[in-house]
């Protein structure tokens, strides 16, 4: 389902916002009937453009208060390399999000974490062990004014 019409795009703009929305309340925002809606909703999922569906977790209350960005260069540009950093990125809670980006640095990272304390044991302890690594740039999330992941 490659080709999305104006409707679609209006169910999945609502859907992005609120995942739990009724069918009932997401025909009328969208000017559907239910059962239209619910057809629509159910292609939408079948053919992979809705992925999923996620909790939007609140980070004070999950114990989260320190976000970081973090760019990781590699010292070696090979397959192996970063497959093996890959691996054990996926085995670190703390990274929430892994990226592999172009530019100066091989990834992007957002690490989660409690504090300042915890974030050192991350760099020190987890990240300073690779072998494949060569920077480590750290950015410092002091507020989200916009953030629409979900």
């Amino acid at each position: 389902m490659s080709d999305l019409d104006d409707i679609d795009r209006r169910i999945l703009r609502v859907l992005a916002g609120d995942g739990r929305i009724s069918n009932l309340a997401l025909a009328e925002r969208v000017g559907l009937s239910p059962s239209a809606c619910l057809r629509r909703v159910a292609a939408l999922e079948k053919s992979g453009v809705i992925a999923g569906y996620r909790a939007v977790l609140s980070p004070e209350k999950t114990g989260v208060g320190f976000i970081a960005y973090v760019l990781v260069g590699l010292n070696l540009h090979t397959k192996g390399a970063q497959e093996a950093f890959e691996r054990a990125i996926a085995r670190a809670p703390e990274v929430r999000e892994c990226h592999n980006i172009t530019g100066n640095v091989e990834y992007l990272l957002r690490v989660e974490v409690a504090d300042i304390a915890a974030y050192k044991h991350f760099h020190n302890e987890v990240l300073g062990t690779l072998p494949q690594l060569n920077a480590i740039t750290s950015y410092v999330v002091m507020g989200s004014p916009k953030d629409e992941r979900a």
